[in-house]
Formats: structure tokens, sequence, C-alpha cells
């Protein structure tokens, strides 16, 4: 099926070459990191994770996302997923490629993550990240693989492809719990320390991956003739509204136990980020945009008439995906390292090689999902012919 991916149009060609491009400038941006070490970046002693892994938890949650369209199809037989199932798995597939790029580049030493493998240990929460975050990609892989090889023989798929996409199930929810207990086993860091981060990291993750799906069915309907169908993207719709509802409540909840228990070194987190802390404030309005975009968001996809409106949800959908990303992106790594332990406030903001390796690594997704993308609606067009 591969050979589909080299037969395009003039513009699909101009977006790979644009792609390729930025991978490249990205490419010789990371060899300087790689000779000069993680100097090049924004972090510090006091802030040891920074752009990078911000983008690697967000991006979990858009893989993690890809599940919601896995559970109506498969298990409930809700046959308005079946033109965008192998959609969402694909998407899980490139928001996978793109958090392993994110680990490697903020290793600093890529051979680092051999010590996973060489040294394993049942009691290291990395070592089960391992385990969940490359099992979800294989099981996606080959799931997708053989899903569309058998729609395009119009053949059933293996039957073994089902116990692999029940298996797929947790594997989903799997990846993104075991990402929030890196953070909340922390006990140093009282931003993370709440039994609540694991249920917040999963409601954003339904909301952030169907939206950014739903965007991804505008832009296939508009450059294919592949129609992923407007009753699975309202579906889908309802889905995102009541996540980041979710997503927010939680957080409100987090807000009460904090403010009202008064606990200096867990309040020290939240009034940086929303309010300043001892005059330090970059955060405060990207946090507070972030919370506005998604209570927005929110409101738009509640009311019927605002959701069924085509104009607005692909905006509505652009702006829950921003806020989720400021949310669980900058504002979950920076808030959890600063202030430190101590109370000592080193802020952070990423370098100018940093974004560049990051856009790199963002294009490499882009490309691999392009191609991707490329060959299922390819194949589910000459199907309906």
């Amino acid at each position: 099926m591969l050979e589909i991916a080299i037969k395009g149009s003039r513009n699909y060609w101009l977006w790979i070459v644009l792609l390729l491009a930025v991978m490249g400038a990205g490419a010789i941006t990371y060899i300087d990191q790689f000779t000069n070490g993680l100097m090049t970046t924004g972090m510090s002693r006091d802030v040891s994770w920074g752009f990078y892994i911000a983008n690697f938890t967000f991006l979990v949650g858009v893989a993690a996302g890809g599940v919601m369209v896995v559970i109506p199809y498969y298990l409930h037989d809700y046959e308005k997923f079946h033109r965008i199932t192998i959609l969402g798995e694909f998407l899980a597939v490139a928001a996978l490629v793109m958090c392993l790029l994110f680990i490697i580049v903020d290793l600093g030493q890529p051979t680092r993550m051999l010590n996973v493998l060489l040294y394993p240990s049942p009691k290291s929460m990395l070592f089960y990240d391992m385990l969940v975050l490359n099992g979800y990609l294989f099981l996606n892989i080959i799931i997708g693989w053989k899903v569309l090889e058998a729609e395009r023989n119009q053949v059933e798929p293996p039957m073994w492809t089902k116990p692999l996409i029940y298996l797929s199930i947790p594997f989903a929810i799997g990846i993104h719990t075991v990402t929030a207990y890196l953070y909340c086993g922390l006990p140093g860091r009282g931003y993370w320390l709440t039994a609540v981060l694991a249920p917040r990291f999963l409601a954003s993750a339904f909301a952030a991956g169907p939206a950014f799906l739903i965007i991804l069915c505008y832009i296939i309907r508009k450059f294919t003739k592949f129609d992923p169908g407007w009753d699975a993207m309202q579906t889908l719709a309802k889905i995102v509204c009541w996540a980041i509802i979710a997503n927010l409540f939680f957080f409100v909840c987090e807000c009460f136990v904090v403010f009202y228990s008064g606990i200096p070194s867990h309040m020290a987190h939240l009034q940086y980020l929303l309010f300043g802390y001892h005059g330090y404030h970059a955060l405060v309005p990207w946090m507070w945009s972030g919370f506005i975009l998604m209570t927005l968001g929110a409101i738009f996809l509640i009311i019927p008439k605002l959701r069924n409106n085509k104009t607005l949800l692909p905006i509505t959908c652009a702006m829950i995906f921003i806020g989720a990303w400021i949310d669980k992106g900058l504002g979950m790594i920076s808030g959890g390292f600063v202030p430190s332990p101590l109370h000592h406030v080193t802020e952070y903001a990423p370098t100018g090689k940093e974004i560049m390796i990051t856009l790199a690594v963002y294009a490499t997704g882009f490309l691999v999902l392009t191609i991707l993308y490329k060959l299922a609606t390819t194949i589910k067009e000459e199907v309906r012919g």
C-alpha cells in the first residue's frame, strides 16, 4: 500500500517539501544541542523539564484520545464511526512518534534511554511508561494497517486483530495514567501531588484528541474526496464538550482543596500560575487565556445551535485544543517546578533553539500523519468508488 504515498497533487508535494525543510532545520539545531548539551535550552537546575516534556505530556493525551472512536465502534457497534476509526488510530500513531522523539531530544544524550532497557526496574514509573507507550504504538500500527488492508481487499480483518483491538483500549488509558503517575509520584512537588491528576489528564486527553480529529476531518473534506461524515463529527463534538467540562471541573476541585486547606507549599504553585508569585507572573496571561478558551469552547459545544454550525465548529475545536495545550503543556510543567520546594522562583521560557527542535518534531509527526492519512483516504475513496 505504500506506493499510494508517492502519488499526489502539487499541493501534496509542496506540503511534504515544507515538512522536510522544517525537519532539516531542526536536525541542524539538534546537532548543536547534542554537541553543546542542554545548556542551549532554557532549562536549569530548578526547572529540569521544559518545552520538550510539556509537548510530550500533551501529545500523550492526543494519542490516548483516539480511544474515543475505538470504544464506540468496536465495543458498541456505533456504525457512524466506521469512516473515522482508522483516522483516530493513525492520529495516535503520529502522536506517539512525536512523544518518543520529544523524550529523545530531552535526554541530551539519547543513549541514556537504553538504561531503561538495560537496567529495568519494576519500581520505576519510567519503565512502565516505556512499556505502555511502545505497546500502544505497535498495537495501533498493526491494527490500523491490517484493518485498512482488509478494507482495500474488501474482506473481513483477520480474527487475531480483534483481541489486539480490545487490548489497545486499556493501553490507551494506561499511557496517560502512567504519565500522570510520573508527576504525582514526586512528593516534593505540591502542584503534582494530587490523586486527581490522572483523571485530569484523561479528561483533557478525551477533549484534545477528538477536537484535533474534528479539525483533521475538515481538512480531509477540503483536500480529498473522502467525507468522514457530519454525524460522526457531531458525536465527537459532544464527547469533546463533556470531556472538557470534566477537565475544568477537576481543576476547580483542585483549586478548592488547595486554597481552602491553605497549605503554603501547595498554594504557591497555583498562585504563581493564576495571580503571580512575589512579582513573577510570566505564565499568568497564558493560563487565563487557556481557561477562557476552554470555557468558551465548552459553552459553544453545549448549545446545539452553535455546535451544529459548520463554520464555528472547527474554530471551537481549535480553541479547546489550544486551551488544553496551555493547561497541560506550559502550565503543568512550569507550574510544578515554579516555585521550587524552597520557594525560590526561577522562571522558565524556551529558547529559540528549543522551539526550532520542537517544530521539527511536530513536522516529523505531521509527515507520518500525512502519509498515513493519504493511504487511508485514497483506499476509502477506491472502495466507495
